[in-house]
């Protein structure tokens, strides 16, 4: 590894502006070999509709027609990195069902990338894509880079989702008491209250109290809205 970008993937988690802490991951992503890097992350909540971001130094008119064409809906990329950890190349195997947004990203310069998800405890899915103009990808290159680009992809998700998460309603820490967390995790049992109560041989009213207070730190509607939120930010 070089010492430029050691150096700059143990000084990226120390800045504290979303905009400059991109441009470092962009650079570290050029020193590595790839003139263009993206991530995209998408938030847990709210369940109905979770909100996504992105961030990315494509070329403005790929942009705009990614987006004009919707070609999120059928990218093979953001659906592998939706379901899996596993990085992959991009190929015209990958994008065999994705013609047309296959050779209109290739006539903007994006021939050959590299992507991997990554999710963390808060419950956010994201990606880090690597592309460039040039030369295929080859295994041998591959096998030099890729422990590299895996740490840059966990370095990127923790610091951008962060500032996401720091913009969101629902960004704020929960901290849930042993005795409030027990009674969510039998809760998402499917117990009642009062069963709750035999279980842990204390009052049903001592239940709602806990649940109430639940209900209110993670701002939930109702209890199965609890669970789920708690589940998804890790606090079960």
């Amino acid at each position: 590894m070089s010492p430029f970008i050691e150096e700059n993937l143990h000084s990226l988690l120390t800045i504290h502006d979303q905009n400059l802490y991109f441009s470092k991951v962009t650079q570290l992503a050029q020193a590595i070999g790839f003139e263009f890097c993206a991530y995209g992350a998408r938030m847990p909540f709210p369940l109905s509709a979770p909100r996504t971001e992105m961030v990315n130094n494509y070329p403005a008119a790929w942009q705009n027609c990614y987006a004009e064409h919707h070609y999120i809906m059928q990218d093979p990329t953001v659906a592998h990195g939706a379901r899996s950890m596993v990085p992959l190349v991009w190929s015209d195997e990958l994008f065999a069902d994705s013609r047309d947004l296959w050779e209109d990203a290739r006539s903007y310069g994006l021939r050959n990338g590299w992507a991997q998800g990554c999710r963390d405890g808060n419950g956010v899915v994201g990606m880090l894509t690597v592309a460039r103009s040039g030369e295929s990808i080859t295994a041998t290159e591959l096998g030099e880079k890729e422990p590299l680009l895996a740490y840059l992809t966990q370095v990127t998700h923790v610091g951008l989702s962060r500032f996401f998460l720091e913009h969101s309603s629902y960004g704020h820490e929960v901290k849930l008491t042993p005795r409030e967390t027990e009674i969510l995790r039998w809760t998402a049992e499917g117990k009642t209250s009062a069963e709750i109560g035999d279980i842990l041989n204390i009052a049903e009213r001592t239940v709602n109290f806990h649940v109430n207070s639940t209900l209110a730190k993670l701002n939930a509607a109702n209890k199965t809205s609890a669970v789920v939120q708690a589940a998804l930010r890790g606090l079960l």
